[in-house]
């Protein structure tokens, strides 16, 4: 391995740690804000009636979720949806962390089922716009990968 390799590495690995932080302060802003939709079928509703409202798109799985065929369709309809109508979408692994900052138990009170976290649309109204630097460091991130042809950039959340 070259020095270049090891610097080029590093650089990159403290960038997707960085844009890992911005995402979670993101995503806990917008909870706050009451910015977020959180499920599969609620996001596809939400996009079909106001997709100039979301800004972002967040399809999370983690290995388990990988053998699941209907997910993978589910999330390759909506990929091809965001990427025809200009809204940044990232997938990234760690569902448990995502559960941690959202505030989600494995059952509520009444033992009802825990939210589909699988797909995680952040919108930004036009009323009240959302005003964080998260916000933009987070899509300064996929608008970077979309031009290295990455279209559905990859981060990897760590439990906290």
């Amino acid at each position: 391995m070259t020095l270049e390799e090891v610097v080029g590495t590093n650089s990159t690995d403290k960038k997707m740690e960085t844009v890992s932080q911005a995402l979670e302060e993101l995503l806990v802003a917008a909870q706050r804000q009451d910015c977020l939709t959180v499920g599969v079928y609620e996001s596809a509703k939400l996009m079909n009636v106001d997709p100039d409202s979301v800004v972002l798109c967040l399809l999370a799985t983690d290995e388990e979720d990988e053998d699941d065929i209907a997910l993978q369709i589910h999330f390759t309809l909506l990929q091809a949806f965001c990427c025809d109508n200009d809204i940044n979408i990232l997938r990234v692994s760690g569902v448990r962390r995502l559960s941690q900052l959202l505030g989600e138990d494995t059952e509520d009170s009444n033992g009802n089922e825990p939210r589909d976290l699988h797909c995680i649309l952040v919108t930004n109204p036009q009323v009240q716009p959302l005003q964080c630097q998260a916000l933009q460091d987070v899509s300064s991130f996929c608008e970077e990968s979309r031009c290295r042809n990455q279209w559905v950039p990859c981060l990897e959340l760590q439990d906290g």
